[in-house]
């Protein structure tokens, strides 16, 4: 019995799972005359020498006057609702007002690595297993038991047994400080509870998030059907391993015809029409359906067909096939026919931090302790009672809607190139040893790449994690600066002019500038997992503005001339959006170009090697983005190892 109870958990943490949430920092409010620096530090790259002075005079403008009132009504505000931060409520604004599809848009996925045990990457055995350490996760959460969300920067004091037995009796109005006097920094975990049995529903003009923790079902779609079955008992436990297995057998080997009208379309579409058709929907019979989808502790999508290459991985993740994903869910766990498994989540809800930490377990729990073997039998059930395929009644206008959903889905799709590569003359190592920081070359290589092919600086964005602080989000770190930008003239037009010791001295300006702009949010890079946390004052500029800007228009101001500058538009129109992360689970992870000329590039610094992924349209040419940043860091990677280079 005690064998069965423990096999409900993947862990039993003595510090109990919310233990420092209540005494986390809050996210502190910028002081608005570093906003105002920062802002024009980011802006100087991009304009000429008079664009600048209007934009200078502009932000001085509004520091002094405008700009000053919304900052104190912000500050007064913040300290009105200490429970979260000031970022919460515009941040989900955000989100929820975007009316453009998610799919591409706000979605990314994370691909995992394969199962070491290559019998175990079996489509059947990978799924269930999966399914079932995620239950566990779940169920983990839910009790309590999980690990708390904690970075070590010395675990050899603080990730150690002893003390977790003195950190749990510290009450948790102060644990944050115990953990913070050994150099552990506790993260925010409001999120996770939003991983499961929750969905992002369309509504016009603002979408609503829905959590429902009593439904005990799981959602799984193959060939474009929808079915679900129970993986919860009337106990509250998991579901034996050999009946999930039966019920995911049954659905594998049902062979329906794929519905001539695939509900999944609808969750790639335009948010308001995609409401309005939700609507029709329920008013045509599909509430309890609809219902069932919603509540569904997570979308289990199981594709028909093997991974070919990286980049085939990449399409299957970040869209695959619309008919087989719902792309409301918190996230979709896809699993190919050759057992490739990723995650694609939707955005609003969570970041990178809570669904790469899940990713993590569930692959470390799939891995170490599956749930089946190859040699395991389904049980004998009668699965055919037990899974439900749900049928939607679907009228004219709504066949209408999902042909019409279908047609732009595939254009879009069509017009999205997915490269990539991989940098083999080396990594981390080398870097730190010649005191650079890894993700300042890996920025630079992208600033020397767009310029080598655009001949231009453009918007640049990095997102990093402010999860270290209470209700934390993301924040902008921007990595193109006057630094990137002469480092990469000098590399790019100016190669004679300079010897190997002035271009390696312009490498470790850029460097120690990189190092600046994350440390001005830190005392410490961190790279976990959404490239760096923000320990000490989360001190970026980009979230501080967006506030601004949010509040002006929600006391129903008119828009301050600041935000109306064609500069800001344009630091804002981020052609280059990066993100990175690293995970002994994880392989590839991406998203799309958060704009319609834009470059979406993942990337992961790995010891000897580097890997980045590309998605574009048209207009930008992706693979040759990707070869110019390799040529970047070929030069980049020579020149620190003091040979000459040549044009």
């Amino acid at each position: 019995a005690a064998a069965a109870a423990a096999a409900q958990f993947l862990h039993r943490s003595i510090v109990p799972t919310m233990h420092y949430q209540r005494s986390l920092p809050r996210l502190p409010v910028p002081k608005l005359e570093d906003t105002i620096t920062r802002y024009l530090n980011a802006q100087k790259p991009l304009l000429n020498d008079d664009q600048f002075r209007k934009t200078e005079e502009l932000a001085h403008v509004f520091e002094k006057g405008i700009g000053r009132e919304l900052h104190e009504q912000l500050v007064a505000q913040d300290n009105q609702n200490k429970h979260t931060s000031y970022i919460t409520g515009p941040w989900f604004d955000m989100y929820l007002k975007a009316r453009e599809p998610v799919v591409l848009n706000f979605n990314a996925f994370m691909s995992f690595n394969p199962d070491p045990k290559p019998e175990y990457n079996d489509q059947l055995i990978r799924a269930t297993n999966m399914t079932v350490s995620a239950l566990r996760f779940m169920k983990t959460f839910r009790a309590g038991y999980l690990e708390p969300e904690v970075f070590h920067l010395n675990p050899e004091k603080s990730d150690t047994e002893i003390f977790k037995k003195i950190i749990r009796f510290v009450p948790s109005s102060i644990s944050w400080f115990g953990a913070y006097m050994v150099n552990a920094y506790p993260l925010d975990m409001s999120q996770y509870f939003r991983l499961f049995n929750s969905t992002r529903v369309p509504k016009l003009n603002k979408d609503e998030l829905y959590t429902d923790e009593k439904a005990k079902h799981l959602l799984v779609l193959r060939n474009g059907n929808f079915y679900v079955f129970d993986v919860i008992d009337r106990d509250g436990n998991i579901l034996k391993p050999s009946e999930i297995q039966a019920h995911l057998k049954y659905i594998l080997s049902d062979n329906s015809p794929a519905p001539a009208f695939p509900l999944g379309y609808l969750s790639s579409e335009n948010r308001d029409t995609w409401a309005l058709l939700r609507k029709n929907l329920l008013e045509n019979g599909n509430e309890e359906a609809l219902q069932k989808v919603d509540s569904a502790m997570f979308c289990l999508s199981l594709d028909d067909f093997p991974i070919k290459d990286f980049v085939h991985l990449s399409h299957t993740m970040l869209h695959g096939d619309a008919a087989n994903r719902w792309y409301d869910k918190s996230f979709n766990l896809i699993i190919t026919k050759d057992g490739t498994a990723g995650v694609n989540f939707e955005h609003s809800w969570g970041d990178g931090v809570a669904v790469l930490r899940f990713q993590n377990e569930v692959f470390k729990d799939s891995t170490k302790t599956p749930a089946i073997s190859p040699q395991s039998q389904p049980a004998s059930v009668d699965s055919s009672r037990a899974v439900q395929k749900l049928d939607f009644k679907l009228n004219d206008a709504l066949k209408a809607g999902i042909t019409k959903a279908k047609q732009k889905f595939d254009a879009t799709v069509e017009s999205l190139s997915l490269n990539q590569i991989q940098f083999q003359e080396g990594g981390k190592e080398l870097l730190k040893q010649k005191k650079v920081s890894p993700d300042a070359v890996a920025q630079l290589a992208f600033q020397m790449a767009f310029l080598r092919q655009y001949d231009q600086t453009v918007a640049t964005y990095e997102s990093c994690s402010t999860a270290a602080f209470k209700h934390g989000r993301t924040e902008t770190i921007r990595p193109a600066s006057v630094h990137t930008k002469k480092c990469s003239e000098a590399f790019v037009k100016a190669l004679s002019k300079h010897s190997t010791e002035e271009l390696q001295k312009l490498i470790v300006e850029c460097s120690n500038y990189h190092g600046r702009l994350t440390k001005e949010a830190a005392m410490e890079v961190i790279p976990l997992s959404h490239s760096c946390y923000f320990l000490s004052p989360g001190q970026g500029f980009d979230r501080h503005l967006f506030s601004l800007r949010y509040l002006a228009l929600s006391r129903g101001l008119a828009l301050p001339d600041f935000y109306q500058d064609q500069a800001y538009a344009r630091l804002n129109h981020n052609i280059i959006s990066t993100s990175t992360l690293m995970s002994p689970a994880v392989q590839i992870g991406g998203f799309g170009p958060v704009v319609s000329d834009g470059l979406g590039v993942g990337y992961q610094v790995h010891d000897d090697w580097i890997g980045c992924n590309v998605s574009s349209y048209p207009t930008r040419n992706g693979k040759e983005f990707l070869e110019c940043t390799h040529k970047s860091l070929e030069d980049i990677f020579n020149v620190l190892k003091g040979k000459k280079i040549g044009s």
